[in-house]
């Protein structure tokens, strides 16, 4: 199964939280997920508000636009964008026709 998939015009992230890292990236795959590296710490949902923010501003929405489908408590999270307006240059992510 890859990383994401598309929703209809949502698209579904499966990632892996790197949190406390040295600055805000996308670090190419970690198994089958997409890594991601925040500078927030993983305390009092700071790591996870991050990285709404990060994705949105990513993909060219707002953050609420982007929500925690699982994982809130764990590094391994799904996450879903709601009609992303632009595509982060990413592996293999394409938009289906």
């Amino acid at each position: 199964m890859p990383w994401y998939r598309w929703d209809g015009d949502d698209l579904i992230l499966d990632c892996h939280l790197q949190p406390k890292a040295s600055r805000d990236e996308f670090a190419g795959l970690h198994g089958e997920r997409l890594k991601i590296r925040l500078t927030a710490p993983p305390v009092d949902g700071k790591a996870n508000a991050h990285l709404m923010a990060f994705l949105g501003k990513a993909f060219g929405v707002a953050k609420s636009q982007v929500s925690l489908e699982s994982g809130e408590l764990n590094r391994q999270k799904r996450v879903r964008i709601k009609r992303p307006q632009t595509l982060p240059p990413l592996p293999d992510l394409t938009r289906p026709n």
